[in-house]
This record gives C-alpha cells, sequence and structure tokens, in this order.
C-alpha cells in the first residue's frame, strides 16, 4: 500500500533541496564561492517544502577551491523512509546534484570527506544539546 503522505513529503523536500542546490550554484556563478551557513538557512527558510527537509547540515565551511564537484555540500539531519526504497538521507552535492542515500553510503563518503577538524566540531555539537523547555 502506497503511503501518500510519505510520497508528498519526499517529493517536498526533494524540490526544496534542488531549489536550494540552484540557489548556492547561481550564488557560486556570481561571487565565486558557496554562501555561507548563514546565507543559507535564511534562504532555506523561505524555500517552498523546506519544513519537509528539516535540519540540514551544510558544510561549506570545510570546502575549499581544491573540492571536487561530487563532494557533499549539504545534508538531512533525519532520514526520509519510503516502503519502496527504505530509509534516505537526502544528499546535495558540490555541483548542485540532489539524490537519496542510505546511512551507510552517506556515512562512508562523509568519512572520506571530513576533516579531523570537521568530525570533532560535529562531535562536540551534538554533545551541546539544549535541555527541555518544560
Amino acid at each position: 500500500m502506497i503511503n501518500f503522505k510519505s510520497l508528498i513529503n519526499r517529493s517536498e523536500a526533494m524540490r526544496a533541496m534542488e531549489h536550494l542546490g540552484r540557489i548556492v550554484l547561481q550564488y557560486r556563478k556570481n561571487y565565486g564561492s558557496v554562501p555561507s551557513e548563514s546565507y543559507v538557512d535564511r534562504v532555506k527558510e523561505e524555500l517552498e517544502g523546506s519544513a519537509r527537509l528539516g535540519k540540514v547540515n551544510y558544510r561549506a565551511q570545510w570546502l575549499d577551491f581544491e573540492s571536487t564537484p561530487d563532494e557533499i555540500l549539504a545534508y538531512t539531519e533525519r532520514y526520509h523512509h519510503s516502503w519502496l526504497f527504505g530509509k534516505k538521507y537526502l544528499v546535495l552535492r558540490l555541483d548542485g546534484c540532489v539524490e537519496w542515500m542510505d546511512k551507510q553510503k552517506l556515512g562512508t563518503l562523509l568519512a572520506q570527506q571530513q576533516s579531523s577538524m570537521e568530525t570533532e566540531m560535529l562531535r562536540k555539537k551534538s554533545k551541546q544539546v539544549s535541555p527541555p523547555l518544560f
């Protein structure tokens, strides 16, 4: 049985990430580099379907002019489930391509692409979980 809500959520998330990719590519064309995380956060809120993306990990500060087009620029923190494809994360590459990726493949690629400084910063960030508001 097809879960239409899940299908719509996945397609809206894909569309939002593709739109974000086009914005990043246009910025890169105009200014010669990828935009800052604060710029992307601001733009992301205005994208149709951005709520379906959830938290996006944006890696621009870890990329440089020697980065290859297939490097991961951004990825969703939460997975999207499909009965047909299982649990997949949405990934935006530096060249603007957007794809669904399973956790193992995403983890392997990030391990190859992340510096020790980036992984350490992510580890510290994940430990700084805010206390509940109630």
